[in-house]
């Protein structure tokens, strides 16, 4: 199966992974409150597993498991406090959790950076959990699941990506940050907002959780920083001299490639609502 994948064309790989997996993600999404937790918790994890590991080829040794049940932890908290199911108070779990890598770290004997390799472990929490949780509690503000809002999110982005695809294909000439990411242009990232700004006038119609300016500056917040969060993940992959962080995903790589934009935006997005909501 793999083998005839990888005869495809980096397109074709695209569209079968966009059909195979955009149902589940939305049916995931509708479902219910917890199925949506669950996917974006599992998500996280594998990502953050991903990242971990593409730190262990250039050398560095975070604590990968314990780093992923801290960063499992903060979503399944996220999803419980804002369900109200437990009490705010319970966020504080976060603190011991987190203080206990340094302690893991003193008894490693071994390790010849471990003051380097606890600030990975940190970072795979604050760059890869943290957002996925954040989106989590965007979705049950108030008490309430909106997933029209998630789903939203996630179009806008998508639309973004697809957008800047084919425009850098067929456009691209002026180098939008040569110096992290040859192929990205000026055109393409036009494109994606184009594409991104008509999605968010569909949402106006759509979803009227958000009232339509919103829906337009969350676009407009999607498209910069989802941008910058894939110009941020082509420097980590650069600083360690890879393409690709996994092949998880047919035509995109691995999982932080796919996601590597959603990171960024989730913290200002969420921002953003809860200042102007």
């Amino acid at each position: 199966m793999k083998q005839r994948l990888a005869n495809l064309s980096n397109l074709q790989q695209r569209v079968i992974a966009a059909v195979a997996g955009v149902p589940f993600i939305l049916f995931m999404i509708w479902y219910d409150a917890w199925t949506f937790a669950l996917l974006f918790c599992v998500v996280s994890a594998l990502t953050q597993r991903e990242f971990y590991r593409l730190l262990g080829l250039d050398g560095f040794e975070p604590l990968t498991a314990y780093g992923t049940v801290v960063g499992c932890m903060i979503c399944i908290l996220a999803y419980f406090v804002e369900t109200d199911q437990i009490g705010t108070g319970n966020y504080f779990l976060i603190c011991p959790a987190s203080s206990m890598i340094f302690l893991i770290k003193l008894y490693k004997k071994r390790d010849m950076k471990p003051f380097t390799n606890i600030g990975f472990t940190f970072l795979g929490i604050i760059y890869v959990a943290m957002p996925f949780a954040l989106l989590i509690i965007l979705a049950l503000q108030g008490g309430t699941y909106h997933p029209a809002i998630i789903t939203g999110c996630l179009l806008l982005l998508w639309a973004s990506d697809i957008g800047a695809y084919f425009a850098g294909t067929k456009f691209g000439r002026r180098k939008l940050f040569e110096r992290v990411s040859p192929k990205k242009s000026w055109e393409g990232s036009i494109g994606g907002a184009a594409a991104a700004g008509l999605i968010a006038l569909g949402l106006t119609f759509w979803a009227p959780e958000l009232k339509p300016w919103q829906w337009y500056c969350v676009g407009g917040i999607i498209v910069v920083t989802g941008t910058y969060g894939d110009l941020v993940e082509s420097l980590f992959k650069r600083s360690i001299a890879i393409k690709d962080s996994g092949s998880s995903i047919p035509g995109h790589g691995g999982f932080l490639d796919r996601f590597d934009g959603l990171l960024l935006a989730a913290p200002f997005i969420i921002t953003f609502l809860k200042l102007f909501a």
